[in-house]
């Protein structure tokens, strides 16, 4: 990994956060001005995104292999991040429903909005699509693991389900199916992809930066303290101990990268709208999303380095 390259995306996903906060603080998003950004992002930018990355790839046999093993890679490092905040947890005298609170905030992170495109930039389209599968890994978890965890019986419905059923995902089913018969767009469809693939991180860092204002004018009242757990242990602890895990198995150099970027990312931007949801600490879930955002301009660079290092 070019360590210049990512300071670089980094450097410009912090210029593009302070650009936000600007437009945010002269002109205060409203709820509907929310909802088309996000509409924007998810439903047209990122489905770009795999599709692009998908067309730009071949899809061989090796390729087919790496998609399946980063997949399952996912789900097993998203579960072991929530048990390591759970254990975490238990080291404070805490409600057990505030336990499971912060061990999702310390092991579900911001893979769609944040890693896909930051992942798209460092390592191409393969990056970009290993990224996409990814982040579906990270929303099996979620709307499994993660909704059994906040629900006072611990159980899920089926229902709960049906969000899996989203734009991003029916891209990479589509994208696969594609490229395993062999079926490429025309030239003009490609680009097109291509185009609207660069609107995802631009957008996503200043919709990020928007937020800022609106969130500081409410002056949320979370303890220091609480909220330090999740913090350490999202953008700490728990890639690093992912570092040493990947440096133990003889995996694909490839799926080893995007997987210590991924795991590095911020707390997910859908905590505050899951424990919403599901009567859960909402304050708490958008303070750290906000905070682990801005200290993940710090720490993605360092913990990555330290990553690399322990893998070398």
């Amino acid at each position: 990994m070019e360590l210049q390259t990512l300071q670089q995306s980094i450097l410009i996903m912090a210029v593009i956060i302070g650009i936000g906060s600007l437009i945010g603080y002269r002109q205060p998003l409203t709820a509907d001005s929310r909802q088309l950004v996000i509409t924007i992002i998810v439903n047209v930018a990122m489905p770009c995104i795999i599709l692009d990355g998908i067309f730009q790839t071949t899809i061989d046999q090796q390729m087919l292999t790496q998609i399946f093993v980063i997949f399952f890679i996912s789900i097993i490092l998203n579960c072991l991040g929530i048990f390591i905040g759970w254990l975490g947890a238990r080291a404070l005298p805490l409600p057990v429903k505030k336990r499971r609170e912060i061990a999702l905030l310390s092991g579900l992170g911001n893979t769609g909005f944040i890693g896909l495109p930051l992942c798209a930039a460092l390592f191409g389209p393969k990056g970009a699509l290993l990224a996409a599968i990814f982040d579906a890994g990270v929303d099996v978890v979620l709307w499994t693991v993660g909704v059994m965890m906040l629900q006072e019986k611990g159980s899920f419905s089926l229902k709960g389900l049906k969000t899996l059923i989203n734009i991003p995902m029916i891209a990479i089913v589509f994208g696969l199916g594609s490229a395993i018969i062999g079926f490429v767009p025309p030239e003009p469809v490609k680009q097109l992809f291509g185009t609207l693939s660069k609107l995802a991180s631009p957008l996503a860092m200043m919709y990020i930066g928007m937020l800022l204002p609106m969130f500081l004018r409410n002056k949320p009242q979370v303890s220091l303290k609480l909220l330090s757990m999740p913090l350490t242990f999202k953008l700490v602890v728990f890639p690093l101990m992912t570092a040493f895990l990947l440096s133990v198995f003889q995996i694909d150099s490839d799926i080893v990268s995007v997987s210590l970027v991924q795991v590095a990312m911020p707390t997910l931007t859908l905590a505050s709208i899951l424990f919403g949801r599901y009567a859960a600490d909402e304050e708490m879930g958008a303070m750290t999303t906000v905070c682990s955002t801005l200290l993940a301009l710090l720490s993605i660079p360092v913990v990555l380095v330290m990553g690399n290092w322990l893998l070398h």
